[in-house]
């Protein structure tokens, strides 16, 4: 399979590319740099379900430092102060740190199906409600930042999974095992698809969550231009 240094040499190169594309495509540039840096930081998050003591450490390290800064919009929309967003971002580093960490560890199993088509969508679902952007377009870019470095991971494993000898193409006995939609395990893949439709759920109750937010956000927006444009009007009759 490929090494942990692999993975991160082909996401953040990936990311890099994300992010350019986004910000050629429209995307504001601060929020196609975090998209790029979420594909970076998503092609290693296979690697949580890692028997190794390294790709599984830094992962959560990685995860855990990333997760709070993807929280400031929301914490924001929440009406918390610098000094409770503080708080929040440290509490939500520990919690990713020392609490989802070693529940991985002892949930799954390496190559199991957090190695994964439908894990890819369940990461890029997670950051998607992480993220409280006004704008949609913004949440979903960085969302799909998610979902392409985590694939990028699978189709590395799959692709190391191959070797070419003397009489042709050999298939390791891991061939098969990162970019599946099932696994196995019955129990495994029920518990993977009933929290890819849970959190679909939650993402689409969110985005009615946020609407009148958003509403409030545009008409506050409108508003204001409108104040400044009659303040200026007798300027310009003058």
């Amino acid at each position: 399979m490929a090494t942990f240094r692999t993975h991160i040499a082909v996401s953040s190169t990936l990311g890099a590319l994300y992010c350019g594309a986004g910000h050629a495509a429209g995307i504001p540039l601060t929020s196609a740099v975090i998209g790029g840096g979420v594909c970076a930081v998503a092609g290693m998050l296979p690697d949580l379900d890692s028997d190794s003591g390294v790709p599984y450490r830094e992962t959560i390290s990685l995860a855990a430092a990333v997760v709070p800064l993807l929280l400031l919009d929301r914490l924001r929309h929440w009406g918390l102060d610098h000094e409770q967003m503080v708080i929040s971002a440290a509490g939500a580093y520990l919690f990713v740190r020392f609490v989802v960490g070693p529940l991985f560890r002892w949930y799954t199993v390496h190559r199991g199906m957090w190695h994964s088509v439908p894990a890819a969508v369940i990461a890029a679902l997670v950051v998607y409600l992480l993220c409280g952007c006004q704008v949609e377009t913004i949440r979903w870019f960085k969302a799909c930042g998610a979902w392409l470095g985590f694939m990028s991971h699978l189709v590395l494993d799959e692709w190391y999974s191959i070797e070419l000898s003397l009489f042709g193409l050999r298939f390791k006995r891991s061939f098969g095992t990162a970019l599946k939609l099932w696994g196995r395990s019955r129990w495994a893949n029920i518990s993977t698809y009933a929290k890819l439709v849970l959190l679909a759920c939650l993402a689409t109750g969110d985005v009615h969550y946020f609407q009148p937010y958003w509403e409030q956000y545009h008409q506050t927006l409108h508003t204001a231009g409108r104040a400044i444009d009659e303040n200026l009007q007798p300027t310009r009759t003058r």
